[in-house]
């Protein structure tokens, strides 16, 4: 049991996403609050190409059941779900749809949730380039699945090639770097003292300019989400492997980036 779960760019309706995994994740992790940060479903890949694996609806079932027992959950639309942003504050099945959201940590401190396209130049500006990037990155997934597959019969364990590929190159690191200062800097125009975030597939916690960034990463490349446990503390989560049944959740997966959590102080309900 955590207190928050955050997850984004889960990408249903694509082949690369990994709904097996992430439902695996769910059945291990039950939560107060539950953020979908955006990308949770590919429109963009939908238009072009109709593809939905039954652990897809799984995913989609898993969330309402969650919402249904009386977790709070929020979804905030990113780009590729972009669609979903014309309901924003209305429910769908107990679920909140909503541009954006904010979290309260256990210590008092506020976390502006948003997905984070609008910190993406090329979303805002050129969006043509945008979905040609995403023709290209569809076939890099393609060509890491075919490479984990070789992995997997050697007996290694999943490796995200690409990944690897994206973050090697010199721009993407540029890009990214500026992603996040433009997003501290706007959560810190709106009084927050951080943003969860997603867009970029890329996990973090750090505090930069006294603020925290908190991305959640993806559920195609990383496998990644971002958990608040019930003693404050955020945690990035690795769920790269399903585990068998009555095996214990193992601790090797959780990397605590977060700064120790400050003394409680009252606050309102998020």
């Amino acid at each position: 049991m955590v207190r928050a779960i955050f997850i984004s760019d889960v990408h249903l309706g694509t082949p690369g996403c990994k709904a097996e995994h992430l439902l695996d994740f769910l059945r291990h992790h039950e939560s107060e609050y539950l953020y979908l940060v955006g990308d949770i479903l590919d429109g963009w890949a939908l238009r072009s190409r109709f593809y939905w694996h039954q652990t897809h609806n799984d995913v989609i079932q898993k969330v309402l059941r969650r919402a249904r027992k009386g977790a709070r959950v929020t979804y905030v639309p990113g780009n590729h779900d972009e669609i979903a942003r014309q309901f924003c504050g209305l429910h769908f099945g107990d679920v909140a749809i909503s541009e954006e959201a904010v979290h309260t940590l256990l210590d008092g401190r506020r976390l502006w949730v948003v997905h984070g396209d609008l910190a993406d130049g090329v979303i805002r500006h050129a969006k043509w380039l945008a979905h040609l990037g995403d023709t290209l990155y569809d076939w890099l997934l393609w060509t890491n699945r075919h490479f984990n597959a070789v992995r997997a019969r050697l007996g290694f364990r999943y490796w995200s090639l690409s990944q690897y590929m994206k973050h090697k190159v010199k721009n993407a690191v540029s890009f990214i770097s500026d992603f996040e200062y433009v997003l501290v800097r706007e959560a810190r125009r709106r009084g927050f003292d951080g943003v969860v975030c997603g867009h970029i597939h890329k996990a973090q916690i750090h505090t930069m300019d006294g603020l925290l960034y908190c991305n959640s990463g993806d559920w195609v490349e990383s496998l990644t989400a971002i958990v608040e446990t019930l003693e404050g503390q955020l945690k990035i989560v690795t769920w790269d492997r399903i585990l068998s049944p009555g095996e214990p959740v193992l601790r090797w997966n959780e990397a605590e980036t977060d700064p120790e959590p400050q003394s409680p102080v009252p606050v309102a309900a998020t």
